[in-house]
């Protein structure tokens, strides 16, 4: 553990992942990687490459090569979109809404429980304001530019 607030977010980001990782691979046989994708989408949805890979933060070559093998293991649909040039509309099928459904609410539990074990009662967490400012930070820092290093500043 750090003192250094950037690596103790960055570390807590990588747990959470892993921990999410282990639980959707054991409960669902899927990555965490996987489940992304596919909830993003799901929030998202019908969305064609370009958008989907804004909202997940990587490339559109990177989305462009997850597409056929998500395709055809039956989670999504991908479609031409008419008077689009090459444009392509993903959709979930049932199949990825029902992954995205049951394991976003094990998940979602899995997580409370963590925020209320009994190993963290002496500073309790409170998840719905936790969540609160994590919502207003992510949306604070999209808006702002980068820090400027201290040899660059006038």
């Amino acid at each position: 553990m750090s003192d250094r607030l950037t690596f103790t977010l960055h570390e807590l980001l990588a747990e959470l992942d892993a921990f999410a990782d282990a639980a959707l691979q054991r409960g669902y046989g899927v990555t965490y990687n996987h489940f992304q994708f596919l909830a993003v989408l799901f929030d998202a949805e019908p969305a064609d490459m370009t958008t989907l890979a804004h909202c997940l933060g990587v490339t559109k070559a990177a989305v462009s090569k997850r597409v056929p093998g998500l395709v055809d293991e039956g989670w999504i649909t991908a479609a031409s979109q008419p008077g689009a040039g090459r444009s392509i509309l993903l959709s979930l099928t049932p199949k990825g809404s029902a992954l995205v459904r049951d394991a976003g609410g094990v998940l979602e539990h899995a997580f409370a429980e963590m925020l209320s074990h009994p190993a963290l009662a002496d500073d309790p967490i409170d998840a719905p304001r936790l969540n609160a400012q994590l919502v207003a930070l992510t949306a604070f820092i999209k808006g702002q530019p980068g820090p400027v290093p201290q040899e660059n500043r006038t």
